[in-house]
């Protein structure tokens, strides 16, 4: 039940909402008479291009981190007043520069496994070569290639969170080995999980699959650059569902050209939407989705529902799900 709305009327942007699908997944004319709902469809990434788009909203509903919340954005939007962000954190948004002018920050909650299910389906199409033999079938082909099974292989999961624990539970039903390495990961945890604690080193030389499954940190940000890449087995595949400045895209870039990497799936990159010229695009074997992680009809009634019930609440007094630095 959404709270009591108060009959202020509120002016919304709705961002980044590149299938146009936002407006169906929640009452948005439960809002006070007179409010304004405007959905973008396309993505700006430019300071000067936001503050032209942005500046009229009091309350703005940003899609994960595709677009960036700095404090010199955040300074140039004085209308803004309430910052929902899908999902219940958000590495894009200066939370401190937020409440230091007065901006509410809230949250929504998500779904645990979509995330998980891409990523096997991201293995399981770079292990079978799913893109290439549909691109040559329908091109008048017939089997052009020779896919990779997983029964007995290795399964190394860069963190074991839960994501990386759901992963790594599914690899168990296919009868792989699963390993595991986090920067704190310990013995008990990867016991629970039925999973071998091992070193990056013996992670990354005996994968046969590599899935990455950790936070973006300064410390983790470029965690698996050309030194780590390269104790990988030249037959190894690297998954990466989590964030794209995990992975160093020019190395991993150079070693598939190499030929010293078996293949790379990602859902994620350093830029998004990921430029036209970019390396990745024409590096071979490889599998790229545009950041597909959360994008179901599930999760998107979850985040939209809940940006909804947020601005209903903050209209009310109560903001809800707040998130502080």
């Amino acid at each position: 039940m959404l709270p009591s709305s108060s009959p202020r009327p509120i002016r919304v942007g709705v961002l980044d909402d590149y299938q146009g699908v936002a407006e169906r997944y929640a009452d948005w004319a439960s809002l006070p008479r007179a409010s304004k709902v405007r959905f973008f469809h396309d993505h700006a990434s430019a300071e000067d291009a936001l503050v032209e788009r942005l500046a009229p909203f009091e309350a703005l509903v940003a899609m994960r981190e595709r677009t960036p919340f700095t404090a010199s954005l955040l300074r140039r939007l004085p209308n803004l007043k309430l910052l929902v962000t899908t999902g219940a954190r958000n590495a894009a948004i200066d939370l401190a520069a937020a409440a230091e002018l007065g901006i509410t920050v809230s949250g929504t909650r998500g779904l645990p496994y979509p995330t998980a299910e891409l990523t096997w389906a991201l293995i399981l199409g770079l292990a079978r070569k799913i893109a290439q033999e549909d691109r040559a079938l329908r091109g008048g082909a017939w089997q052009t290639t020779v896919g990779s099974g997983l029964s007995g292989k290795t399964l190394s999961v860069l963190g074991l969170g839960r994501l990386g624990t759901q992963v790594a539970r599914i690899g168990k039903a296919f009868g792989m080995q699963v390993i595991s390495w986090s920067p704190h990961l310990t013995a008990q945890r990867a016991n629970e999980a039925g999973v071998e604690l091992v070193t990056q080193d013996a992670l990354l030389e005996r994968a046969d699959v590599l899935t990455v499954h950790l936070v973006l940190s300064e410390s983790t940000r470029g965690l698996l650059g050309a030194r780590q890449l390269s104790r990988l087995k030249p037959s190894a595949l690297l998954v990466n569902t989590s964030r794209g400045p995990l992975v160093d895209e020019v190395a991993l870039a150079a070693a598939l050209r190499a030929g010293a990497l078996g293949g790379a799936a990602l859902d994620v990159f350093d830029v998004e939407p990921l430029p036209e010229n970019h390396v990745l695009r024409s590096a071979p074997n490889t599998l790229l989705t545009p950041h597909l992680g959360y994008v179901t009809d599930e999760t998107y009634r979850v985040f939209y529902s809940d940006a909804l019930e947020a601005i209903h609440a903050y209209l009310g007094g109560s903001p809800v799900r707040v998130l502080s630095a």
